[in-house]
């Protein structure tokens, strides 16, 4: 079984920055997004990505971003979009184009819809995430903290790699490696001592758990 690649989302200080480095984390990832209380400004993601440097690969969420916001998303130096709202698949690609940055597409699995139109996101994507559907009142589109029904993905077109988010954490890691074999993980409340506020035990509990279930 292949290593998983381990995104880290929602990292807001210099602290835990280097802590997901130092503990081997391939991506990481700053949200901008009022709504969501890991949001950090773009001036703040912008020492996060010159602090990175080229230890790992760096990632700013975005929620149906206008053109404005993406300007000043790829004026930070991060080297990945990550695209969490309703952007249809001609948006993504437009987005993919005029950032020239590389693209992971959120998408949300809470039927057998759902999982049916992952596929169509491949050609405008360098990465999937599968996250849960949130519910009609969530205010904002993921790091709920819920995970979805695992079992919806054995239709999904096996040649389709994805990154498993919703509601992992150390007590649900190793299961999820084990009977799903995803490309990756994205984990952002599942590490988080309370809302918004990462704890560094978590994490390396994390990355470890998932790494051994990978042996």
């Amino acid at each position: 079984m292949d290593q998983p690649i381990i995104k880290i989302c929602g990292v807001k200080t210099p602290e835990i920055l280097e802590h997901v480095i130092v503990e081997g984390a391939d991506m990481v990832g700053f949200v901008h997004f009022a709504k969501s209380p890991r949001h950090i400004p773009f001036a703040e993601i912008s020492k996060r990505v010159a602090q990175a440097g080229d230890r790992i690969e760096t990632v700013i969420l975005l929620v149906d971003p206008d053109n404005d916001t993406l300007a000043a998303a790829v004026e930070t130096g991060a080297g990945w979009l990550q695209l969490h709202g309703s952007e249809p698949k001609g948006r993504v690609a437009d987005i993919r184009e005029r950032s020239g940055l590389k693209i992971i597409k959120a998408l949300p699995i809470g039927d057998k819809n759902d999982v049916r139109q992952v596929p169509a996101y491949r050609p405008v994507s360098d990465r999937l995430i599968l996250d849960a559907r949130p519910p009609k009142d969530a205010t904002r589109p993921g790091g709920l903290g819920t995970a979805f029904d695992w079992s919806l993905l054995e239709t999904l077109d096996p040649s389709v790699r994805f990154m498993l988010s919703a509601g992992l954490n150390i007590d649900n890691v190793a299961r999820a490696v084990e009977t799903l074999n995803p490309f990756g993980l994205d984990v952002s409340s599942g590490v988080e001592r309370e809302k918004g506020v990462k704890d560094a035990g978590l994490i390396t509990r994390f990355i470890a758990q998932a790494r051994a279930a990978a042996q």
